[in-house]
């Protein structure tokens, strides 16, 4: 996507790319660093609020570049806390983040694509079909904003890239994103608090073990190639072995685990041998699960499963030594939950 002005959008740029940025106006190096502090440490968007750095040089580079903020649109917020925030983006496409409360932080959800490709049946965001990638400021710029302009900013700890979209289907202003979220410049987030979650890109899964350490997600959602194409389309391309085994590979560091997260669905994915075939496929991976009972949705005919198949199954991961922890359902009264974003206004 080009931006709306001709302008350099400063909040797009790593800050190699801003001290690139800076030394060919004559400037120096470490004045990239005082600007993305002011950015990401103040939350300031306007060069004139900059005062560490000369009037000169801020009538010369608010000429030449820009930096963007994400307005927040609209917030709702659950009988259980859970708020999800809509922003507006410069061409008017809607994106949603989601802030849940954990027992001494806050978590945000945020998402890396308008809408999403994929098409898995069991996910609302799918249904609306990919409008384009989200560049490295919306992603960053869904943090910020809500660091700097809600009570639950101060206490938001961790970041899992799992609102809409696919992460790896936009790897490189993904990447760029995580690495303006961690730098000492940057919100500062550890890279142990990030999670990226995925359908299963197996390239990109390998790429990103090589290029940053971060968590990782997967979104498995049945234990055989016949069930998760059915539910998954992207299985077609890349199958369940090739998946496993470049998740056999990721490099997590020695006391962290895949997290493999499993959406169960009444009568589809949810019975005791699916559980039992998990265990054989997943042989050997350093891992955990999060079971995701189906969060339902207008006009979807899946149904979430019983508490007493919930427990049949996750027992049966728990008797292989698998951790193993059922997610709760959080937001679910204002489509916040897993599966229900769609990045539309409130009608």
């Amino acid at each position: 996507m080009k931006s709306y002005s001709d302008k350099p959008d400063l909040s797009n740029m790593s800050l190699e790319e801003i001290e690139d940025f800076i030394s060919h106006l004559g400037k120096e190096k470490y004045r990239a660093r005082q600007i993305m502090k002011w950015m990401y440490r103040f939350g300031i968007s306007s060069f004139d609020e900059m005062t560490n750095l000369s009037k000169v040089f801020r009538e010369e580079i608010k000429e030449l570049a820009r930096i963007t903020s994400l307005p927040i649109e609209e917030i709702q917020e659950s009988i259980d806390g859970t708020k999800k925030v809509l922003f507006r983006l410069e061409d008017d496409s809607l994106i949603e983040s989601v802030l849940i409360r954990e027992k001494n932080h806050w978590t945000q959800c945020v998402s890396t694509q308008a809408g999403c490709a994929m098409g898995c049946k069991f996910c609302l965001t799918g249904r609306y079909g990919l409008k384009r990638n989200l560049l490295p400021s919306e992603i960053v710029g869904q943090i910020t904003a809500l660091l700097f302009n809600t009570p639950e900013g101060k206490d938001m700890k961790s970041i899992v890239m799992m609102g809409m979209g696919e992460p790896l289907a936009n790897y490189e202003n993904t990447l760029k994103a995580i690495k303006i979220i961690t730098s000492d410049v940057g919100p500062g987030v550890s890279k142990r608090k990030i999670t990226v979650s995925t359908y299963g890109i197996t390239p990109m899964i390998r790429r990103l073990g090589e290029e940053v350490s971060v968590n990782l997600a997967v979104s498995l959602n049945a234990p055989d190639d016949e069930k998760r194409t059915a539910l998954m389309p992207v299985n077609k391309k890349y199958p369940l072995k090739e998946l496993i085994d470049a998740c056999r590979e990721y490099p997590m560091p020695r006391r962290r685990m895949i997290t493999f997260e499993y959406i169960l669905i009444d009568g589809i994915n949810d019975s005791e041998e699916d559980a039992k075939m998990l265990t054989s496929l997943l042989r050997g991976v350093h891992c955990k699960f999060n079971l995701i009972p189906f969060n339902e949705f207008p006009e979807s005919d899946f149904k979430k499963p019983s508490d007493k198949k919930i427990r049949a199954f996750q027992n049966i991961l728990i008797k292989h030594h698998y951790t193993t922890m059922v997610r709760p359902s959080k937001g679910n009264d204002i489509l916040a939950a897993c599966g229900q974003l769609s990045g539309r206004a409130r009608e």
